[in-house]
């Protein structure tokens, strides 16, 4: 950019830039990411400075790349964490084994000696979460032959794991 350029540009700034960071924060809520999310805008706006043809415009762009910018910031995995005043208090340790994540391979290793259509059945049913009629369609039989397949693989993985296995649906 010359000379002439960036002074233009230092001046938009200046008049601009307390406007801007309201706008952010109004989008974001938080005033450190609203100078963040301002300063994304008009980094954005100083590359295509020179660009810019029509000035009247520079305020509909400028506006523009601060909306995306704050969308694009909100789809960050960092920005899904929220900060709580207190930690969570950790689950007690359940004695049920439908209630204990640590055992996945147990599972595992107990759907391994369930026949493999029963398991195809279990795993649509309880992990996939279709109904009766879509394991029907997936699988090309009846949903009379969904239902007793569930049933016996329901009994296959009990006796597999040795425990009570609670199902929902």
């Amino acid at each position: 950019m010359n000379e002439h350029d960036e002074q233009e540009f230092a001046e938009y700034f200046a008049a601009r830039r307390d406007c801007v960071r309201r706008t952010a924060y109004l989008l974001c809520g938080d005033w450190h990411r609203a100078d963040d999310l301002a300063q994304t805008a008009f980094v954005a706006l100083h590359r295509r400075w020179n660009r810019i043809r029509e000035r009247g415009a520079t305020d509909a762009y400028l506006r523009k790349t601060l909306v995306r910018a704050s969308i694009d910031e909100s789809r960050r995995p960092w920005r899904r964490e929220q900060q709580v005043e207190r930690l969570p208090e950790p689950e007690p340790v359940a004695e049920r084994l439908d209630d204990q994540v640590a055992l996945r391979a147990d599972l595992l290793a107990g759907l391994e000696r369930v026949p493999r259509k029963q398991r195809a059945v279990l795993v649509l049913r309880y992990f996939e979460g279709l109904d009766v009629a879509g394991v029907a369609n997936v699988l090309g039989c009846s949903e009379g032959n969904v239902k007793s397949q569930t049933a016996r693989g329901l009994a296959h993985l009990r006796a597999a794991l040795g425990e009570e296995v609670e199902t929902h649906g």
